[in-house]
């Protein structure tokens, strides 16, 4: 019965490219007008056409993961563009549109992110052991998207670029107090602290960030400089001259939208310059994915400008300056670089991990490429204001910056 219904589902749903489908026993199927994407994959137990009938993209995912659904890994990007693609042409039968309705109705229930609830979704993620990330993230583990000012840079060199043209945005005095909110293991802190001047204050919920950032402060004579604490930005009460938050307002969660803006706005003085830094989407919202959320950002979600657009208003702040940048050019090729940096290190992966997880964060990594790549994605940065007139009346200052670089800061200072 199942496999009938699978059948119908999927060819209604695949009216781009071609998917073909081996079932268990041997029979090959195709889907799909062809020209453009193909991709194969393998079903390996009759008991994956009721999971995928019934909650297509976590059994996806779940299939993929233990090995139900068999695809060459370096076919997966394929499949998954393909049917990404398809997700939006197609069409899903009225009970999985139903499932998405009911989902989607339920969100600010699943994104509620009490501060309980938002250290458990950090740890779920970020409190791996750093040894993974160390093995496909840059040099200064910059986790978020990095910007090819050049297409021939390297990972390393447009992460860089990406917290050189945040900086522009700050237009940071030295001294200045700075907050960067969500901080990870202290890359950008450290760097407008050593590069720029500043003493910055970093929060973030992960302890195992918390540690490697105190210690890379420590290793760059900026203890005096950079304080990385353990808290919720919630709880913060002092003021700050600028704001940084890079990657982290995926987490926030839509109903905590208004508190995350009130606070932006409580925390930065008459005179200060927050710029947010976030992946976002250029279409109407939608419901968190099932299988992101239960395997990787527990909590997590992207926001469609619609959602952020009233809080920002209502939070008394200036939008000065938003900046889309191109997620088939940048998030994506940063993907590229993370998932090559990755599967170059299997062995290394393997030795810390079992195969599933292998398999999950190979899924993870390949899936978000492909969504950049194939949908209406890409980052936001939004610099936001107490006063309008804070910020210069043009960009010039952002491209063609009329004083030198700040000198860099002694060990010590």
């Amino acid at each position: 019965m199942w496999e009938r219904v699978f059948d119908s589902m999927v060819r209604r749903l695949i009216v781009r490219g071609r998917l073909t489908i081996t079932d268990p026993d041997g029979q090959r199927r195709s889907y799909g007008p062809g020209g453009g994407l193909e991709a194969e994959a393998r079903f390996t137990d009759p008991g994956i056409y009721r999971r995928l009938c019934t909650n297509p993209e976590l059994a996806l995912g779940e299939g993929y993961m233990d090995g139900t659904i068999e695809v060459a890994p370096d076919a997966l990007y394929d499949l998954l563009a393909l049917l990404i693609v398809n997700r939006n042409a197609g069409q899903f039968p009225p009970w999985i549109r139903g499932i998405d309705r009911m989902r989607f109705l339920l969100r600010r229930w699943a994104m509620k992110n009490t501060p309980l609830t938002a250290r458990q979704n950090v740890a779920h993620h970020y409190d791996l052991s750093d040894d993974l990330y160390a093995l496909f993230l840059d040099e200064d583990w910059q986790y978020s998207c990095a910007y090819f000012a050049r297409p021939d840079m390297t990972l390393e060199e447009a992460q860089e670029a990406k917290k050189a043209h945040i900086a522009q945005k700050l237009m940071i005095r030295e001294g200045d107090r700075v907050l960067d909110i969500g901080c990870g293991w202290g890359g950008m802190a450290i760097t407008l602290a050593r590069d720029f001047g500043a003493r910055v204050v970093g929060v973030t919920l992960s302890e195992n960030q918390l540690e490697r950032a105190r210690a890379r402060a420590e290793a760059a004579g900026l203890s005096k400089r950079v304080e990385f604490r353990l808290l919720d930005y919630r709880k913060l009460d002092e003021t700050f001259d600028r704001i940084v938050s890079v990657g982290m307002l995926e987490h926030v969660g839509v109903p905590q939208y208004q508190t995350y803006f009130d606070k932006v706005a409580e925390l930065l003085t008459e005179d200060g310059i927050a710029l947010i830094h976030t992946i976002g989407r250029m279409e109407e919202p939608t419901a968190q994915m099932p299988w992101f959320n239960k395997y990787i950002f527990p909590g997590g979600y992207v926001p469609s400008l619609s959602e952020l657009a009233p809080a920002i208003e209502t939070s008394g702040l200036h939008g000065t300056d938003f900046e889309v940048l191109q997620g088939t050019f940048h998030y994506a090729r940063t993907l590229e670089h993370w998932r090559a940096r990755f599967e170059a290190n299997l062995d290394k992966v393997r030795a810390l991990n079992d195969e599933r997880f292998v398999r999950m964060w190979r899924f993870y990594l390949v899936a978000c490429e492909a969504a950049f790549d194939s949908t209406r994605q890409g980052v936001f940065q939004m610099q936001l204001t107490r006063r309008q007139d804070t910020i210069p009346a043009t960009r010039e200052y952002l491209y063609n910056p009329p004083v030198a670089a700040p000198r860099q800061l002694e060990a010590g200072e």
